[in-house]
């Protein structure tokens, strides 16, 4: 008898056991999780911390309409902490244990290498939302920030242009890792092209979390006083950019004499710096906060609700940049390739994701290249102003279509698709 309840009991925990699996199962099914890579302390994060919080608002938003065929959004979110191999342990712990359809993250170049292999041998798919220096193409990757032809190149030309001082000489200064050396060395061949001598390229890199800049700022000073015309070319990256700008601003080295260009520095990262001595210095980005049209406008009222509703820190300050517009133009178009392909399967998604179109927050419509995994973007060069925003002095007509392997490295002419 004792035996007969006791298999009755047996076979009743089974079942609900069973009835809990199943429900929890329903519940997984019910949501695609999506993973977000992004640095939420050490260096990086005074850039990185706003992309995820992007991530997270486009999410909700996606989720308010429906979400994706049908299913909610769920977010899965971890901090690989500026800390690269991490980024690379990170990885895998979203495509291998959280099961992720698809993740949004990295910004340096040094992060994004660190992950390549992971996504390769896991056939993960990976949004990077940030300008690179090119020179790589992956199946696994689109890239929805600028290649050098749509950022570091028209910059550079329009240093040399009547209109942006006419530089004679180049101080190429960044931190010392993989974008900004490859950068550089794309540069040095352009400029080398334009006639520029040997002897008028100064090049200088600080490790990340530099924050000492005086000896710099003296050797730029003694580098731009020895005749022509001389403009800085910063790959500076991180919160490395606050103590930069600071000793410019100190060193009284002004746009009129010395302009400096950022590749790295928008409206986030000059929120910590008193922008008043900045005024008249530049960046090269394809979105500026200050952009007026009806999508930017939309852009930047969603996402100052959205840091009220987080209760994010200083939430009437907050600013939109270049790699948030990115990033949230490639999860949407993300989601329209899933809905196209019917399915979140890598390799669906990856056929799916050629040709799509968003209207950006930029003003214009983006295309996602059909053959090399990147975004038609347009290029603005905006001047700092006193409240930390950018008004635009230069932009291409259109988008321009990336070229993820530069013309200034021999033996690229045939690298251009996958």
């Amino acid at each position: 008898m004792k035996r007969r309840s006791f298999v009755k009991a047996l076979a009743l925990s089974a079942s609900i056991a069973a009835i809990g699996a199943t429900s929890f199962a329903a519940h997984a099914a019910d949501t695609i999780k999506v993973g977000i890579l992004h640095s939420l302390s050490g260096t990086m994060a005074i850039s990185e911390t706003a992309l995820k919080e992007t991530a997270l608002m486009t999410i909700d938003e996606i989720n308010a309409a429906g979400g994706v065929m049908g299913k909610k959004l769920e977010p899965v979110v971890v901090d690989p902490a500026s800390n690269w191999p991490l980024f690379a342990e990170k990885a895998r712990q979203l495509i291998s244990q959280d099961k992720v359809a698809v993740v949004f993250g990295c910004w340096t170049s040094v992060s994004r290498k660190s992950v390549l292999p992971v996504f390769k041998e896991l056939n993960g798919l990976l949004f990077y939302p940030v300008q690179y220096e090119g020179e790589e193409l992956e199946k696994n990757v689109f890239y929805t920030g600028a290649a050098p032809n749509q950022q570091a190149i028209p910059a550079v030309e329009y240093l040399m242009s009547k209109d942006g001082g006419s530089a004679k000489r180049f101080v190429l200064l960044g931190t010392d890792y993989v974008y900004p050396r490859t950068t550089n060395k794309i540069l040095r061949a352009f400029l080398k092209s334009k006639g520029v001598a040997e002897a008028d390229i100064m090049e200088d890199y600080t490790p990340f979390g530099h924050s000492d800049y005086q000896t710099i700022i003296a050797k730029i000073k003694k580098f731009a006083s020895e005749g022509k015309k001389t403009a800085v070319i910063s790959t500076i990256n991180g919160d490395s950019n606050v103590p930069f700008y600071k000793e410019l601003g100190n060193a009284g080295l002004k746009a009129t004499d010395v302009p400096v260009v950022a590749f790295s520095v928008g409206e986030e990262e000059l929120r910590g710096v008193d922008t008043k001595p900045l005024v008249g210095h530049l960046a090269a980005w394809n979105y500026f906060m200050s952009l007026k049209n009806a999508e930017n406008d939309a852009f930047v009222k969603k996402y100052k609700d959205w840091a009220v509703k987080a209760k994010l820190p200083n939430a009437d300050k907050v600013v939109t940049n270049d790699p948030m517009e990115a990033t949230y133009v490639g999860i949407h178009m993300w989601k329209q390739a899933v809905e196209k392909a019917k399915s979140t399967d890598t390799d669906k998604v990856i056929a799916a994701m050629g040709g799509q179109t968003y209207k950006a927050p930029s003003g214009f419509t983006l295309t996602m290249d059909k053959t090399n995994h990147h975004l038609h973007k347009p290029v603005y060069i905006g001047e700092i102003r006193a409240d930390g925003q950018f008004n635009v002095v230069w932009k291409t007509k259109e988008p321009i279509r990336a070229q993820p392997w530069s013309p200034f490295i021999p033996g690229n002419e045939s690298k251009q698709k996958l």
